[in-house]
């Protein structure tokens, strides 16, 4: 058998990293071979490419290859051996999918050394044989994927001559290469989403639609005790409550965000001065560096009491932790993005576009205002949906100013909590899958995306609408 020899081999030879970094050694050697013999060739007869084209010929033909067998290969591995351990499975014909999996953690815990008191002898056997065929497929992985690096890159090799059209093969190449980028990205995409959208569906049955989206009241937590038989509220999942409190922090923090990064924006870009402009942009540039958690911080411990001892003072009833303090927060957080954004869109309006202005009579208020803003209008717009975006995704700051409470309110004075919260605060920890109130993070989710969704819709539409147009 020729493979007896490489099954024999337990140990791991080659990590993944070392396999690629050979790989790519090996294509800038070919590369570097093929450059070589073109430029030796143009001695004699003209060269139909550079030499430069015969190198990249040669090192993607070379590397390409052996790297998409590298991915798949590392993709299928684990199925195969997942189904292959199925043999291991006692009763496998009485077994249904969740018995499977349970099966299949027990042999994970043992291959990964966590035990749970003495282990079954046939998770023992599958661990020993699953550890076993994980070292040989690492190394047949790795010796596959070099072969293929060395026989592409020798075939590229004797493809160059004098003649060859080295520069329209490399561009097809990177043809290939940008549209399975596209592909890629459409397929991460789908599956996100298809993901999303069949653990929803089987929280519907659980919960009927109706009652999800319409719902004014989010209680989950009952449902463990209900099922261990003791007396209590029903469980209700109506989620009302995190996406008032989503709209509610995003709201304020907008209202903080885009007066104060488009003015920024206006003013270093068409007002300053070089010298103020770098030193302030970078500044601002800070802003975005910081971890949201110190933010957190500086929302419980600053803001959110100085929120609460200045509403006692003038009469109101201040929550110690309020949507108000985390907007606040979050939309100093974010204004970084729509400062940045926006000037370097504002930036990017042709100087001829001022000049004319300016040449009709228009003051720097006026050409700013009817002609530099219009024009940049599609970018800000987007500067803006990306604010939104940040907003909308933001957890840690909700969490240590605005807590976790559901409450169904437009007061920023109270205590409110978002989607994103509540998706981390459920799946947080070891979750059982075919519970309820595990699904309702799915649920909530794929609301989430279908609201950013109708969001950039209507943002399009606006720009569609009040965009100046230029030929």
């Amino acid at each position: 058998m020729v493979l007896a020899p490489i099954l024999r081999l337990e140990k791991k030879i080659f990590s993944g990293f070392e396999t690629i970094m050979l790989t790519i050694c090996s294509g800038t050697i070919f590369g570097f071979l093929g450059y070589r013999s073109a430029i030796e060739s143009r001695r004699t007869q003209k060269l139909n490419s550079l030499g430069k084209y015969h190198f990249y010929w040669c090192c993607l033909l070379s590397i390409i290859p052996a790297i998409l067998f590298f991915l798949f290969f590392s993709v299928i591995d684990g199925f195969i051996l997942k189904v292959w351990l199925e043999d291991f499975y006692p009763n496998i014909d009485s077994l249904d999918f969740t018995d499977k999996e349970i099966n299949f953690i027990k042999v994970m815990n043992e291959v990964d050394g966590i035990t749970f008191g003495k282990a079954e002898p046939w998770v023992i056997t599958a661990a020993e044989s699953w550890k076993i065929w994980i070292s040989v497929a690492d190394n047949l992985r790795s010796y596959i994927t070099f072969a293929l690096s060395i026989s592409f890159g020798f075939f590229a090799y004797k493809k160059v001559s004098p003649k060859f059209e080295a520069r329209l093969n490399v561009e097809k190449i990177i043809l290939y290469i940008l549209g399975l980028s596209s592909v890629v990205a459409i397929l991460t995409t789908m599956g996100i989403v298809l993901s999303v959208l069949f653990e929803t569906i089987r929280f519907f049955d659980y919960i009927h639609p109706w009652d999800f989206l319409f719902g004014l009241t989010w209680n989950p937590q009952f449902e463990g005790a209900i099922r261990a038989g003791s007396e209590g509220a029903d469980p209700e999942y109506g989620m009302v409550p995190m996406f008032v409190g989503t709209i509610l922090i995003s709201l304020v923090a907008l209202t903080v965000a885009v007066p104060v990064g488009l003015l920024s924006a206006v003013y270093l870009s068409e007002y300053a001065s070089k010298r103020v402009r770098g030193i302030v942009k970078p500044l601002l540039e800070i802003l975005a560096g910081i971890p949201t958690v110190v933010y957190g911080f500086f929302a419980a411990l600053t803001i959110a009491p100085m929120i609460k001892s200045f509403g006692e003072q003038v009469g109101l009833t201040v929550s110690s932790e309020s949507a108000l303090a985390a907007g606040l927060v979050m939309g100093v957080m974010i204004i970084p993005f729509v400062s940045s954004l926006s000037d370097d869109v504002i930036n990017s309006v042709p100087q001829s576009m001022r000049d004319a202005a300016y040449g009709l009579g228009s003051t720097v208020n006026e050409t700013v205002r009817l002609v530099v803003l219009p024009a940049a209008l599609p970018g800000i717009v987007a500067a803006i949906i990306l604010a939104v975006s940040r907003a909308i995704g933001e957890t840690m700051i909700v969490v240590m100013a605005a807590g976790l409470a559901a409450n169904l309110t437009l007061n920023p004075l109270d205590a409110v909590t978002t989607v994103t919260t509540q998706i981390v605060t459920i799946l947080v920890g070891d979750q059982e899958f075919e519970s309820a109130k595990t699904l309702s993070a799915f649920a909530l989710a794929l609301m989430l995306i279908i609201a950013t969704l109708v969001l950039n819709f209507f943002a399009l539409q606006i720009v569609k609408k009040y965009r100046e147009q230029y030929e």
